[in-house]
């Protein structure tokens, strides 16, 4: 993560698809949610791509292939290829082929794209823990997975057999709401076995790496709904970030946001890719963007004025973050946060 704890989001004289050569732009709550394209996602990525930007789509998903994904994405009006489609499956499959023979044996517990993940790095995927497996891999296996998967995976770990998940997310959206992730289902299995799995998704390094070698991004711009995968992974790589509130991440949560989950940039969509990022700007008592001030009010955030919501968010996060420094906002927030409408 950068040393410097972010006090308030960036501004950018800039849009920011002219900004950065590539976006690596998060697929559930970014793209689209329960399969659906999301509002001005598609008409946004077009006019993105026209000007110039790469965009590579990095999910933390390892259910789907890259070509099942490009495909999807193609369907919705967003042209893609396989090779623009980085995941965690393909992440963790180099993890684990860095750490056991070629052709090794690996209990698969996940749907068909962690599985071709492995056979790219000369593995061989398994169903059971009797087969002899090298290592066990963890990724999310659909709504349909049954609890025996579950059990496969603790009868190997618990014998001692390294464990690598793809990633941890706790939750993921769907068409009707919340739903468990692949992180809900490494929690079963950690219960189960008392062991901690090798992560290699987002927010973790292996993830990062895994991006970078497959994009070649010199001036790469995170785009993501979650705080603590998309946003929390580029601070670790070093990388500016651009939170969009079309996904899991409410204002609130934002405001009081620890430094590692803390954006670069805040939109309310994929539309912030074609736009300058107003400045942020401090005034007698508070900070001030677009038309609106936010300042502390006895133990509480208070916001003024009117204009676009986000302008008065990204205020809000401003004078929040500035009295956390290295912690997390104490002041109450409620208030203001209503005011947006977010």
């Amino acid at each position: 993560m950068n040393q410097t704890v972010r006090t308030r989001p960036d501004g950018s004289e800039r849009p920011l698809g002219e900004a950065y050569d590539t976006a690596l732009l998060d697929l559930d709550g970014v793209v689209y949610a329960g399969g659906e394209a999301i509002a001005h996602a598609v008409e946004s990525l077009e006019t993105a791509r026209a000007g110039g930007m790469h965009l590579a789509y990095v999910t933390n998903n390892a259910a789907r292939t890259p070509e099942t994904v490009a495909a999807h994405l193609t369907r919705l009006g967003v042209p893609a290829e396989p090779s623009d489609v980085i995941t965690s499956a393909q992440a963790v499959a180099r993890l684990i082929s860095e750490q056991v023979p070629a052709g090794s044996r690996v209990l698969v517990i996940g749907a068909e794209g962690l599985r071709v993940a492995l056979r790219e790095r000369g593995l061989v995927p398994v169903d059971s823990a009797d087969d002899d497996p090298a290592a066990v891999a963890q990724g999310y296996g659909g709504p349909d997975m049954p609890w025996s998967r579950l059990m496969e995976a603790s009868y190997a770990v618990a014998a001692g057999v390294p464990w690598f998940a793809s990633n941890t997310d706790l939750t993921i959206p769907s068409g009707r709401g919340i739903a468990p992730g692949n992180g809900s289902a490494v929690e079963v299995v950690r219960i189960a076995t008392g062991a901690t799995p090798q992560v290699a998704g987002k927010p973790q390094p292996p993830m990062h790496r895994e991006t970078v070698l497959r994009t070649g991004a010199e001036r790469p711009l995170v785009v993501g709904d979650r705080l603590d995968t998309d946003i929390e992974g580029a601070n670790v790589g070093g990388v500016d970030s651009l939170l969009v509130l079309t996904g899991v991440t409410t204002a609130a949560q934002l405001v009081a946001a620890r430094p590692e989950h803390r954006a670069t940039y805040v939109a309310a969509d994929l539309r912030g890719l074609l736009v300058a990022q107003p400045p942020v700007v401090p005034v007698a008592g508070g900070f001030r963007c677009g038309g609106w001030t936010a300042s502390v009010d006895g133990g509480a955030l208070a916001l003024e004025g009117d204009g676009d919501s986000v302008d008065g968010l990204r205020a809000l996060c401003a004078v929040a973050w500035t009295a956390a420094g290295g912690g997390v906002c104490e002041l109450d927030s409620a208030k203001a946060v209503g005011l947006l409408g977010l």
